[in-house]
């Protein structure tokens, strides 16, 4: 057992009594140093299993997902930790500061979180700056999407200028249009919306894969609160347009999994164990409908190796973890790689 997995029950309580943002922050920040000081050390006694998913080679199969590390302050502490791959951001052309606080809630009862956060970040040319300098040997992921001033009609402008600058350094970008915290972000995953959308990203894709001689994969974030022609459309337009991967899911805007609780009528997005299985059933769903040469990452509700396994089972080529890290801590990433 790591140093880090020691230490953290005896933090985890000190940082719960602090506001959830205060310690998200404090939480990176102490990863950098622990890192700085040698005390991150790979779960190397865990399998690594390395797999080749859209001709990109991870060290193994689990990512940190996009919104624990907003800025890229701390990729290499991530790939010490055991990841095999990290996804920053979600970053936008400009910088901006987000939603009004307090916008991010724990509901330990249900090992849950909910954050309205708001696409916080540096801007993209901030963390394209960082990510040049990068050492780790984790696959990392540029999360893109548009500043919250930009209307949904020249939305496509703010993705391609990030696409653009994530391209010399990303080893894939993801395309983030399923946050429930930007005004009318969702309305991209209408059918018609991100046909044009990914077309035009697509076409992007291919100018910049020649002015750069290597192939960058756009993959597209999507909500896991999709009924079944949502999905369907979806997956036309996926693979229609030649997607190379799909990340399902975000976070639910449905509350009935913790009905009753004192936040649960905050607004913002519910990540945690009640998304879990409807992230596997949009996982299930995607597979059943994609071309076998578009993968899926699997992410919503992992707190577990049993919840990896879960997600892999039903399609997932690849797992993340967010909230799970939250609760369970360092841990989580032993428990995970000694199962998938």
């Amino acid at each position: 057992m790591t140093l880090i997995e020691r230490l953290y029950p005896v933090m985890k309580p000190w940082l719960f009594r602090l506001d959830a943002e205060r310690a998200h922050t404090l939480t990176v920040k102490m990863m950098v140093v622990a890192h700085r000081l040698g005390m991150l050390k790979s779960v190397v006694d865990a399998p690594q299993s390395p797999r080749q998913v859209m001709g990109l080679t991870f060290p193994n199969v689990l990512g940190l997902a996009a919104g624990m590390d907003k800025s890229a302050s701390a990729v290499e502490a991530w790939g010490a930790l055991g990841f095999g791959f990290v996804e920053v951001g979600t970053l936008t052309p400009r910088p901006q500061p987000g939603n009004p606080k307090p916008r991010l809630f724990r509901l330990p009862e249900h090992e849950a979180l909910i954050n309205r956060m708001g696409f916080n970040n540096p801007g993209i040319q901030s963390a394209v700056a960082k990510l040049r300098h990068r050492k780790t040997k984790a696959v990392v992921g540029v999360n893109i999407g548009k500043n919250f001033d930009t209307p949904n009609d020249k939305a496509v402008d703010d993705y391609i200028i990030c696409l653009k600058a994530a391209y010399p350094v990303a080893d894939y970008v993801a395309v983030n249009i399923s946050s429930p915290n930007t005004k009318g972000l969702r309305d991209l995953q209408a059918e018609d919306s991100v046909r044009q959308l990914v077309s035009a990203l697509k076409k992007e894709q291919a100018s910049l894969q020649k002015e750069h001689g290597k192939t960058v994969p756009l993959l597209v974030k999507i909500a896991p609160d999709l009924n079944d022609m949502q999905i369907e459309a979806l997956a036309r337009v996926f693979n229609e347009q030649a997607i190379d991967g799909v990340i399902a899911t975000n976070t639910t805007i449905d509350r009935s999994a913790v009905t009753g609780h004192a936040l649960a009528q905050e607004a913002g997005g519910l990540s945690g164990a009640p998304v879990r299985e409807r992230s596997t059933l949009v996982i299930q769903a995607f597979r059943t409908l994609l071309k076998e040469t578009v993968p899926v990452i699997g992410v919503g509700g992992i707190l577990s190796g049993a919840d990896a396994l879960e997600k892999m089972k039903a399609g997932a080529a690849l797992v993340q973890v967010y909230s799970g890290l939250v609760y369970r801590g360092p841990g989580l990433v032993r428990d995970v790689l000694a199962q998938v």
